[in-house]
């Protein structure tokens, strides 16, 4: 039962708040990384350490002049290998076989699977961790009491959204930085996943990148012909030599077979890992194109405005468009994900029609003048999205 208890922390990464909870600060394609893609990584990370799934991970046999105990500890902490499978008839398993001659393939990353699993999940929370940071509970700060469908006093929601207004008119030009940050971290998940594909081929030998096309292929070739890409990367039977002094001084070698059962659970998580980072890349690469041309292309976040949260007035969305700047939109797409969408169409209206009554953005107020209208921000930085 232990693997449930720690399976059930796992999912803590994937809950669902509800947005009255919590702000939300980033996109679908951002928690894919640091939400779904952690917890598989950490929950992949407990299988394989789950001796009670499969038993022994590694269990070797010899001639009975090594005790088990001991073959297994020193196979497990060594490493294992097998010999080019040529597909001829006669070998007990694949990569088995008595020709030393031939070159070995070394086995050795069973010993530091779990430690590379934790490892990738910590990777790919970096991002969200480096942006919730910067973020500094912005989001959270600005649109605090207007999350949900919660019902609020007619007179408090209107003292709540004429606030609002005010700081993002106010702060107009001004969060270009915070714009920067939210790229840059984009930039980064995409970066960290495309890492990962060549850092598990680098750990596996150069074996991940070709890992799944291979398993493809081998399912639809004829059943005599094929040879199981599986077994090649990760083998259930391997061997390993031991050497000890005999009785006369001289050194005597011991082969051993040894089945790692381990590897059953290793092959399926890494034939997942590689679909899903492929998937994952994929996704990623789109959001940073999205991302380039909201920032390059002016005509996309009219776009943006006019059809994903229905402004549809051409005078307002044309005074929004020119006169804000990339940081600014930023702040009001966010926004946008955080208050229902009436009031957030009332906020636009209303900041539009300042924008156009006023013929230059005002500069930023003082820290005094700012006060009654603007929350500590330190009440809010520690309970953004986690």
């Amino acid at each position: 039962m232990a693997i449930f208890g720690l399976a059930s922390a796992v999912a803590g990464f994937v809950k669902v708040r509800y947005l009255i909870d919590k702000a939300v600060i980033d996109n679908m394609v951002f928690r894919m990384h640091y939400r779904i893609t952690s917890a598989i990584m950490f929950l992949a990370c407990i299988l394989v350490t789950a001796n009670n799934l499969i038993g022994d991970p590694i269990s070797c046999i010899s001639d009975g002049a090594v005790p088990a105990h001991v073959l297994n500890t020193y196979c497990w902490i060594t490493y294992t290998f097998t010999l080019p499978y040529s597909g001829a008839k006669g070998v007990a398993h694949p990569g088995l076989g008595n020709d030393y001659d031939e070159e070995k393939k070394i086995h050795s990353y069973y010993q530091w699977v779990p430690f590379m699993l934790f490892f990738q999940g910590l990777l790919f929370y970096i991002p969200h961790w480096i942006w919730k940071n910067w973020e500094e509970g912005k989001v959270r700060m600005i649109s605090d009491g207007m999350r949900g469908t919660t019902a609020i006093i007619a007179d408090d929601k209107t003292n709540r959204q004429n606030r609002l207004v005010q700081y993002l008119y106010d702060t107009l030009h001004m969060h270009n930085t915070y714009s920067f940050g939210y790229f840059f971290c984009e930039v980064l998940n995409f970066v960290n996943v495309v890492g990962n594909i060549f850092f598990l081929d680098a750990f596996l030998g150069g074996a991940f990148l070709s890992y799944g096309t291979d398993v493809v292929r081998f399912s639809n070739m004829n059943q005599e012909q094929r040879t199981d890409p599986m077994i090649e990367v990760f083998p259930r039977i391997t061997k390993c030599t031991f050497h000890k002094y005999g009785a006369s001084g001289t050194i005597q070698k011991h082969d051993a077979l040894c089945v790692l059962a381990l590897n059953i659970l290793n092959e399926k998580i890494f034939i997942f890992l590689w679909f899903w980072f492929i998937i994952l890349s994929v996704v990623s690469g789109l959001a940073i194109v999205y991302s380039a041309a909201v920032i390059l292309l002016p005509s996309t976040r009219e776009t943006i405005l006019k059809r994903r949260f229905r402004f549809g007035s051409p005078n307002g969305v044309e005074a929004l468009v020119k006169r804000t700047q990339v940081g600014d939109f930023l702040l009001l797409h966010l926004l946008g994900q955080n208050i229902s969408l009436r009031v957030y169409g009332e906020v636009l209206d209303e900041l539009s029609r300042r924008l156009i009554l006023g013929c230059n953005p005002p500069s930023a107020p003082s820290t005094l003048e700012m006060a009654p209208i603007y929350p500590d921000i330190d009440k809010f930085a520690k309970e953004t999205e986690t």
